[in-house]
């Protein structure tokens, strides 16, 4: 038997054996502060047991659950169909699959959001148009929207995002592309909860993306929906997920059904899982209150933010209902650091954040695989350079909102004395 020597501790803490005698200058460590992190994923108990239910029943991929989640989000949201698959990029892909564009369609879409909804649109066989922003949404204006499609001599179906939660004014927005409300697919991916005016984000246009994401508002880890009321288009989108097969594993080996299937239509494999579903549904019951929790966080935000210079707190809905996926705030030049600089100020005292996004014309692929405007996309430009997302969930805590808002606060006395 091999003896392994110890060797003394070179960063022993002090009165630890292999420490040594404290030297009488040394000053005891300020605590490290709470950490505050951007977000949190919580599953609720009942998710739990239907989850261990699904795994007990023996059928785990894609059945019953994942059909009663498509009835029971469909419903939520006032839509007639729901298609669960594995996420919202390929909600998104399906979707413009079956909008049945020719090869190569333009489709227009915001350059400030996730890579994955232009990467859809590319990989739906389609060309991504980005069109700018407005500096006080982060979203595409009307007016942006127009000179977009102008400029590249038309588009053929347009992508609105409802950024952070934000509402965008669907129909508005489709009329100043010249797009047709049923060549229309929401990126809803923030929005479950919003509302636009008095319509549901799920039950405006043909096709509606959501996401499922593990910092989602309803968070399973992975998965998404598209919702509609086209039933035609809904079957497309069921056969698509699937290979393109006539009828998925769950209808073959129900009783009485049979082993044979047709392939008519190209698909993915992007299907839900019983066990994703389980849990949606689960997550689903407390969505309500959970939302509710959200617009608190922000109020208390808003409160405990007022009055700090240069620090403008996110923009409101004019007409409809915030879902407040995040909590994005600018950091204007009078608040006496930059906004990479705060990243890092704010790490030191616990607080981690986040942004959404890189522009996409920022991102050398895209660049390259998207229309960009010759004269540019300055309002994204000016953005990026400033937004901040704060820590938002719906079990972040008063305490930790008040611990971000000080740090805040902190941060801006000590960049303005400098």
């Amino acid at each position: 038997m091999v003896e392994i020597a110890r060797r003394p501790a070179v960063h022993a803490r002090p009165g630890h054996p292999d420490a040594g005698p404290t030297p009488p200058y040394a000053v005891a460590a300020s605590p490290a502060p709470h950490v505050v992190p951007f977000t949190r994923t919580r599953i609720c108990p009942e998710a739990r047991q239907a989850v261990a239910d699904v795994l007990e029943s023996g059928w785990v991929t894609s059945g019953q659950q994942v059909i009663e989640f498509e009835s029971e989000l469909a419903a939520y949201v006032g839509a007639e169909h729901g298609v669960a698959v594995s996420s919202c990029t390929a909600a998104i892909e399906l979707a413009l699959r079956a909008l049945d564009l020719p090869p190569g369609s333009k489709v227009l879409m915001s350059t400030v959001t996730f890579c994955g909804a232009a990467a859809a649109i590319r990989h739906a066989g389609h060309v991504p148009v980005l069109a700018d922003v407005d500096p006080g949404t982060a979203m595409p204006s009307c007016a942006n929207v127009a000179a977009a499609a102008a400029g590249c001599g038309g588009v053929d179906a347009l992508v609105v995002v409802h950024l952070a939660g934000l509402p965008s004014d669907v129909r508005a927005l489709a009329e100043a592309a010249g797009v047709d409300i049923d060549h229309v697919v929401e990126d809803a991916a923030h929005a479950l909860g919003t509302v636009v005016g008095d319509e549901p984000v799920g039950s405006i246009s043909r096709a509606t993306c959501f996401s499922f994401y593990a910092t989602k508002n309803l968070a399973i880890g992975e998965g998404g929906m598209v919702t509609t009321d086209d039933p035609e288009l809904a079957g497309r989108l069921r056969k698509a997920r699937l290979h393109g097969m006539s009828a998925d594993a769950w209808r073959r080996y129900l009783p009485g059904g049979g082993w044979r299937y047709d392939v008519a239509v190209d698909g993915l494999k992007a299907n839900m899982t019983d066990v994703q579903a389980a849990i949606g549904r689960a997550q689903l019951r407390h969505f309500d209150a959970d939302q509710a929790r959200r617009a608190v966080v922000a109020a208390r935000y808003d409160e405990g933010l007022s009055g700090i210079p240069g620090l403008r707190r996110p923009p409101r809905a004019l007409a409809g209902r915030h879902a407040w996926h995040l909590y994005t705030v600018r950091v204007e030049p009078a608040y006496g650091m930059g906004r990479d600089e705060l990243i890092d100020a704010l790490r030191a005292r616990g607080v981690m954040t986040s942004v959404h996004f890189i522009p996409l014309h920022h991102l050398t692929w895209f660049r390259d695989h998207c229309i960009v405007p010759a004269e540019g996309l300055p309002g994204a430009d000016q953005v990026f350079d400033r937004i901040l997302s704060l820590p938002m969930d719906a079990v972040v805590t008063d305490a930790e909102v008040d611990q971000v808002c000080t740090a805040l606060a902190d941060c801006s006395r000590r960049g303005i004395q400098e």
